[in-house]
């Protein structure tokens, strides 16, 4: 198994309560060596030893009709690129957005068919939920996804070791899907936001929209660049 991939692993059989928010974490530090965190599941960033601070803002649940478009417009507007891990149940009808969101640069991934926790379902079918949503997102975009990301953060070794793609967690939840309130998401965000986090949000409440937005805006005014993840994740 090779160096990401076990990592990958690491973060993945740690998770206690990922549902809840709760999961125990190991994130690295510069040097190397692990540190627990009880914040979620998160992948490791090398941007922890960069100079200036970066974060991942990703979005899960999409495309949404309503909503993505929007956050495309103003994530064009501020010059930054997300990460989206897009349902098969979603894609359909919403093709053109999936083009859209290859064409600006943002990072594409799989979250499923469905929104279900694929370790409740055989290996044989949570692959195959993985492989229908890859294969879509290729038709359309041309390229192959290479991330995936877990319904709930749910993930094992089964999983891990029967597919070429890299799990990504999260060490920020932005708990939009619940608060509901744009002010409320921003400051929750906000006070756990550092250097390499990979912040978690879903584009299918205008809130989430109008909270990511002014998240751009508010981080980068204090030195913040975003990026994707796949410029986070560690070789």
């Amino acid at each position: 198994m090779n160096f990401r991939k076990k990592l990958a692993l690491l973060f993945a059989v740690l998770i206690t309560d990922a549902f809840l928010g709760y999961g125990l974490s190991v994130m690295l530090r510069a040097d190397g060596t692990a540190r627990e965190r009880h914040t979620g599941t998160a992948v490791s960033a090398k941007a922890r030893i960069r100079s200036g601070g970066v974060l991942a803002l990703t979005f899960d649940d999409g495309p949404n009709a309503a909503y993505t478009e929007p956050l495309l417009d103003g994530l064009r507007e501020r010059g930054v690129r997300a990460s989206f891990f897009l349902l098969g149940d979603c894609i359909r009808g919403n093709e053109a957005i999936v083009k859209r969101m290859c064409d600006e640069g943002h990072l594409i991934g799989v979250h499923g068919m469905s929104h279900t926790d694929l370790t409740r379902e055989s290996t044989e079918e949570a692959l195959e939920q993985i492989a229908e949503t890859r294969a879509m997102i290729e038709a359309i975009t041309g390229k192959t996804p290479e991330y995936v990301r877990p319904p709930y953060g749910n993930w094992n070794e089964e999983l891990n070791e029967a597919t070429d793609m890299t799990p990504v967690f999260w060490s920020v939840d932005s708990l939009d899907w619940k608060l509901r309130d744009t002010w409320q998401i921003v400051r929750s965000v906000e006070k756990d936001a550092e250097n390499g986090a990979v912040i978690l949000m879903h584009d299918e409440f205008d809130t989430s929209v109008e909270a990511a937005l002014q998240l751009v805006d508010n981080l980068t005014a204090s030195g913040y660049t975003f990026v994707t993840v796949d410029e986070l994740t560690v070789d």
